[in-house]
């Protein structure tokens, strides 16, 4: 810890959030390190938290009124000792390098656990679809790929979805990479049904961190029926976990948007989340909309100058952070805290600060990490990939089954590891030990490469 980050802090001092995703990396995997000295002679932490390969590039486009617009694509490939670099691509404004190193870095100890033989990486742009026609996100799609082709592939790395990218974004960017590569392949996951998808896909990172919560409340004799949920975010994930959670007898009151959030005492029932569905996926409106269509919510703009989200102050039960990172604080954490929550579980890639995290673990909190709890979308990516592999489409229950069985076996894999050192039910710590073992015997096998 003492020579590692200071020399990464040294060598990228702009990159804050993938030094704080190798710090909490580093501190829980030290007792593996003080027993099993030859890592160290080895550098194996100075080695995965170097990336094996950074794409960096510019995304010439038109508007619609004819005016020439630039962004930023990057495409980091972190790790591949296990399989081909597989990550999202996100395509937002605050996308930098130190955005898509720390997501590379997290998905790399992700991947590990799902046991399917899936490297790290993720990449982006700073491009921001909101608000664009389809024209122009179908134009920025097709000059982003017409550089990111050079370096992908069925066998090389494969990249998803993430914020900013969905369905609609999956079909032009395969298109152009189709067009380029003159072939059909299973490049991208996360696309359509009708051309290769698979079920559950949409649905996965959501129903995985409901489920992932679930295996938590049972090692606690517990279970979702009759708890309170906080949910943040109102897309992909937090739509499907609150889904999930209805089914498993859970009462979900909030859900929000980059401009705030809303409140629904009487629970956000299945008509409710139906018409959030609409809102955000087709509408492509905004969540105090829901409030103008059922009275009995309320609507709270979030001050960011704010040192808490009052979203997270509410009372509660459970609460599944399903919006992006660092967006539950030390502060935050006291109020959940106080507010009577008994289990976190993201849904979100690094959403808790670290003193969030230490508030958590302080209070004996049931914490589930991102890189576990979360895994559940690139799990079924990796179903998606086998079945395109084999030409083949797997039924819907048959993959939410495969799903639920990679999720327990996450959940497992977590707690043993974890009390391998004297740390049970400390989750954090059993997901990067576990996600690090694996990936470092495979590094060593292979050599110094």
């Amino acid at each position: 810890m003492e020579k590692i980050l200071p020399s990464i802090v040294q060598r990228d001092p702009q990159q804050k959030e993938f030094h704080q995703a190798v710090q909490e990396v580093i501190l829980t995997v030290q007792p593996v390190l003080d027993r099993n000295p030859e890592f160290r002679k080895q550098a194996v932490l100075e080695r995965m938290t170097e990336p094996e390969r950074v794409i960096m590039f510019r995304v010439p486009w038109v508007d619609d009124q004819g005016q020439v617009r630039v962004n930023r694509g990057f495409r980091v490939e972190m790790n591949s000792a296990i399989g081909p670099y597989k990550g999202g691509l996100r395509f937002h404004p605050s996308v930098t390098l130190s955005i898509i190193k720390f997501l590379a870095f997290e998905q790399v100890f992700k991947n590990s656990l799902t046991t399917l033989a899936m490297g790290g990486g993720k990449g982006g742009s700073d491009f921001n679809p909101k608000g664009r026609s389809d024209g122009e996100v179908m134009r920025f799609c097709q000059g982003f790929m017409a550089e990111l082709f050079r370096h992908i592939g069925p066998n090389t790395d494969i990249p998803a979805g993430d914020i900013g990218v969905g369905a609609r974004e999956i079909g032009y960017l395969f298109g152009m990479y189709k067009k380029l590569r003159n072939e059909f392949t299973g490049v991208l996951t996360g696309k359509s049904l009708a051309w290769g998808g698979s079920l559950i896909r949409p649905e996965a990172t959501g129903y995985g961190v409901v489920y992932f919560a679930a295996r938590m409340l049972q090692v606690r004799g517990q279970t979702f029926e009759g708890k309170t949920c906080l949910v943040s975010g109102s897309g992909n994930v937090a739509q499907f976990a609150t889904e999930k959670i209805l089914e498993l007898g859970g009462r979900v009151v909030t859900l929000s948007d980059s401009s705030g959030y809303i409140y629904d005492g009487e629970g956000i029932d299945k008509e409710k989340l139906e018409f959030v569905k609409q809102l955000k996926n087709f509408k492509r409106g905004r969540i105090n909309e829901y409030v103008e269509k059922y009275h009995g919510a309320e609507y709270t703009e979030v001050d960011p100058s704010l040192d808490h989200n009052p979203l997270w102050a509410h009372q509660a039960d459970c609460a599944i952070p399903c919006a992006t990172e660092n967006e539950i604080n030390e502060q935050d954490g006291i109020n959940l805290i106080e507010s009577g929550v008994t289990l976190v579980s993201e849904g979100a890639n690094m959403p808790s600060t670290p003193g969030a995290v230490k508030v958590f673990l302080d209070n004996n909190i049931m914490y589930g990490p991102g890189k576990a709890a979360n895994a559940g979308g690139v799990a079924v990516s990796g179903l998606e990939m086998a079945q395109n592999s084999m030409r083949l489409h797997w039924p819907r229950e048959e993959v939410d089954e495969r799903l639920q069985q990679i999720m327990e076996s996450i959940h497992q894999t977590c707690l043993d590891a974890a009390a391998e050192y004297g740390l049970q039910e400390n989750y954090l710590a059993g997901a990067n030990i576990a996600g690090f073992v694996k990936v470092v015997n495979a590094m060593l096998d292979q050599g110094l490469v």
